[in-house]
C-alpha cells in the first residue's frame, strides 16, 4: 500500500502525520511510504531521518501519484483536486454542522476517517489522537498561564521572605485537565479541580489535588466514551455556584470542558472573572469551540476586571516534536488496524473503522451510520 505524508501547510501548524519512526515500521510491514521534502522539518524530523527510516521523499504532485492512503494532520488545507479518486484520507477532519470540506472530499469520490471520532475504548486506545493531544495541551497551558502570570508557582524560601505557592484551579478533569493538574503541582502550586463527572474524583486526588464537590456531581453526567454529559438547566445553576465560590480566590484557572460536537459550556462568567483578584489568569482550553469563559476571544488575550483572559488555539502544535510522536503513533495503530490483506478495509460494521469514518462512497457519513 502507498502512504503519502504531505506537508501542513494550516498556519501555525507545524506537527507531521507520520514521524521517521512510524514511516519506517509501515516500511517494514510491506508499505511504501512517501513523504513530501521538509514534511517533519518544523517538527525536529529531517528528511535524511525518513530516507534512512526507508521513505522516499517525492514532491506534489508526484506525492499523491497512485497513493492509496493519504495521511496528515489537517487535510482541510490540501488540494482536494490533486488527491487521486478512490483514496482513504486519514486526519483532524473537523466534522460537524458546516463542514463543507467534507462534502468535497466526497465528491471526488475518496473515503475520509476523522481522527477525532477514534471511539474511547480499550481495543482503541492507541489511536486515540484526541487524548494523545490533549496531553500537550494541558501540559502547556500551565506554561503559558505561568509566564502569563505576575508572581511565583511554587513556594519559595528567600532571604527576602517566605513566597507562598501559587492557587490553581483546573476546570474538567479528562485528559487535558488531568495533565494540567500533574504540570501545576509539578511546579509546585496548590492545584484543586472541577469535573462534573464523580468518577474523575479519585483520580484528581491520585495526583495531589483536592476535588471540588458540587451538587451537580452525578452519576449519570458521564456519556458515552467516557465524556461528560451536557448538564440540565438547574445542574448548570449548581455548577456555576460551586465554580464562583471557588474561582475568586484562584490566581490561575485553566478550563478544559468540552462537549463532544457542541460547543463549549459556558462556566466562567463576566461576574466570576470580575470576582478574582488583580493579576490572576485564564486559559480557555475551549477557545476553539467557543469558550468555557464568556469573555474567552480564540487567539486573544483579553485584559478585564485585571485578568488576563488566554485563548490559546492549536496548543498541541507549539510542541510539535512530541505531538507528532503521539500523533503519528495514533495513524500507525490505524493504518495497522484497519489494513487487509495489504489493503486499507473500509468495514463499517467494525466497532471502530465505522464511527471514525466521515467520509465514503460519495456521502458524508453522520452519527446514525457509525
Amino acid at each position: 500500500m502507498r502512504i503519502a505524508v504531505p506537508k501542513e501547510t494550516t498556519p501555525g501548524e507545524r506537527r507531521v502525520a507520520l514521524v521517521p519512526d512510524g514511516a519506517g515500521r509501515l516500511v517494514k510491514a510491506g508499505h511504501d511510504v512517501v513523504v513530501e521534502p521538509g514534511a517533519g522539518a518544523a517538527a525536529g524530523f529531517t528528511d535524511e531521518a525518513y530516507a534512512a527510516a526507508g521513505a522516499s521523499l517525492t514532491a506534489p504532485p508526484g506525492l499523491f501519484a497512485g497513493a492509496q492512503v493519504i495521511a496528515a494532520v489537517q487535510p482541510a488545507s490540501l488540494p482536494v483536486d490533486t488527491l487521486p479518486a478512490g483514496a482513504v484520507l486519514i486526519g483532524f477532519l473537523n466534522p460537524g454542522p458546516g463542514a463543507a470540506h467534507l462534502g468535497q472530499l466526497a465528491a471526488r469520490g475518496l473515503t475520509a476517517f476523522a481522527m477525532e471520532l477514534v471511539p474511547r475504548t480499550t481495543r482503541a486506545q492507541s489511536m486515540d489522537a484526541l487524548s494523545s493531544q490533549a496531553t500537550v495541551a494541558g501540559y502547556k497551558a500551565v506554561l503559558i498561564g505561568a509566564v502569563e502570570l505576575p508572581r511565583f508557582l511554587p513556594m519559595l524560601t528567600t532571604a527576602a521572605g517566605s513566597i507562598p505557592p501559587a492557587r490553581v484551579f483546573v476546570v474538567g478533569a479528562g485528559v487535558a485537565g488531568l495533565q494540567a493538574i500533574a504540570t501545576a503541582r509539578r511546579l509546585g502550586a496548590m492545584v484543586s479541580a472541577f469535573d462534573v463527572r464523580p468518577v474523575v474524583k479519585e483520580q484528581v486526588q491520585s495526583l495531589g489535588a483536592t476535588f471540588v464537590e458540587a451538587a451537580a456531581v452525578s452519576a449519570d453526567a458521564e456519556a458515552a466514551g467516557g465524556y461528560a454529559r451536557e448538564l440540565a438547566a438547574d445542574q448548570q445553576r449548581l455548577v456555576a455556584e460551586a465554580v464562583a465560590k471557588h474561582v475568586r480566590d484562584m490566581d490561575l484557572v485553566v478550563t478544559t470542558a468540552q462537549i463532544p460536537g457542541r460547543p463549549a459550556p459556558r462556566i466562567i462568567t463576566d461576574a466570576m472573572v470580575r470576582s478574582m483578584k488583580p493579576g490572576s489568569v485564564i486559559v480557555d482550553l475551549a477557545a476553539e469551540s467557543g469558550g468555557n469563559c464568556e469573555l474567552t476571544r480564540a487567539g486573544e488575550t483579553v485584559a478585564a476586571h485585571g485578568v488576563a483572559i488566554l485563548g490559546p488555539v492549536n496548543l498541541a502544535a507549539s510542541l510539535p516534536y512530541h505531538a507528532s510522536q503521539m500523533y503519528s503513533r495514533n495513524v500507525q495503530s490505524f493504518i495497522e488496524y484497519a489494513t487487509r490483506d495489504g489493503a486499507l478495509a473500509v468495514d463499517l460494521a467494525d466497532p471502530i473503522i465505522g464511527p471514525t469514518c466521515a467520509v465514503h462512497g460519495g456521502t458524508v457519513r453522520g452519527k446514525q451510520d457509525a
